[in-house]
């Protein structure tokens, strides 16, 4: 695999990165080894996890996938050959993240603490990419990219950007973390952190963590000139479309110990015209030989401004389609057909 830099930092990446976000629910700690051993021998060099995980999120459980990351990666020894990516939370109501019980802000005493407890619980000194996992402040809908805008009322308490950035920045003097990064963004957030590096105030974002998929196109309408311009890397999660782009869904379909079948949180992608929708990207996947997992995977990996897709695999055996994308030719055929139906069915499932 040939690697991708992530902005302008010194980060170079495999074009596939190995989301994590089961292990310690879903997906077990001898299972998740086997994943991480397959995918890194593989060649993958990038794994991704957050304090949050894994999901749904539990007070019993959180916590629990980067204690796994961590005992693999000092198991194996292979902490110096990966980049390892975390995240904090941002703007959120529960109480167990925070030893004090508060609900999670990105002030910077919660960043700091976020911080020590995902070195301790990784086994390491540091934490190569540090990203927010959503805003601060209140946006109008999850992922901030939403097809229709809906109002909201800023809240008193959010955090200053500048406060925040200020926080990453002291992180990275300190040498707890050497990169910083966004998710669930939108043009507005990235150009305020951007603004406030450029006028001195924290580091600049390296990359931006959003939804990205066959079904879900919203980060080309503002975030991709931006990217484009100020080398910012789409780290795109969710290629698959937690899991509907594979077609085990279609018809009603409920496959025992999937994430619709264990937790039925997947209502992004059950909104209206999605199963037209995802039916015709799976069918044209086949249309062109291809296995609809290698299929949507090839497509975000071939796009404007995406450095790194990440895929999550609960298990060994959803690996090797995933995998294939990085051998899989994509063609202009292809793209064309994409397109098409991207300008039939826009982006339902934002």
């Amino acid at each position: 695999m040939q690697k991708r830099r992530l902005g302008r930092s010194d980060l170079v990446v495999t074009p596939l990165c190995l989301g994590t976000m089961t292990y310690g629910q879903q997906t077990g700690q001898s299972e998740a080894f086997a994943i991480l051993d397959r995918a890194v021998g593989f060649g993958i060099d990038f794994i991704d996890t957050a304090e949050m995980y894994p999901v749904p999120p539990k007070r019993e459980t959180q916590g629990a996938t980067e204690t796994i990351v961590g005992d693999w990666l000092a198991a194996r020894g292979r902490r110096n050959q990966v980049v390892l990516a975390t995240k904090v939370c941002g703007r959120g109501t529960n109480d167990w993240f925070r030893d004090d019980g508060a609900p999670t802000r990105l002030t910077r005493a919660q960043i700091f603490e976020a911080v020590e407890k995902s070195l301790r619980r990784l086994r390491t000194d540091h934490i190569d990419l540090y990203q927010i996992h959503w805003p601060d402040r209140v946006v109008s809908d999850w992922g901030t990219m939403p097809t229709r805008f809906k109002p909201f009322v800023p809240a008193a308490d959010e955090t200053a950007v500048e406060e925040t950035a200020a926080a990453f920045a002291e992180l990275i003097a300190a040498g707890k973390i050497r990169h910083f990064g966004l998710s669930n963004d939108s043009p507005y957030g990235l150009m305020r952190f951007i603004a406030a590096a450029e006028a001195g105030v924290g580091p600049r974002p390296v990359s931006v963590q959003n939804a990205y998929s066959l079904v879900n196109r919203t980060w080309e309408g503002g975030l991709a000139e931006i990217a484009l311009r100020e080398e910012i890397g789409l780290l795109p999660y969710s290629p698959l479309a937690q899991g509907y782009l594979t077609g085990k869904y279609r018809n009603g379909a409920l496959p025992a110990n999937s994430r619709k079948a264990l937790f039925n949180r997947l209502q992004r992608y059950e909104k209206p015209h999605a199963d037209a929708a995802i039916g015709a990207y799976v069918d044209l996947a086949h249309r062109f030989g291809a296995d609809p997992v290698t299929f949507a995977v090839a497509f975000a990996m071939n796009q404007p401004t995406v450095a790194s897709v990440i895929i999550g695999p609960s298990g060994e055996g959803q690996l090797a389609s995933n995998l294939a994308a990085a051998e899989f030719t994509w063609t202009e055929d292809m793209q064309a057909a994409a397109d098409d139906l991207h300008q039939r069915f826009g982006n339902p499932c934002p």
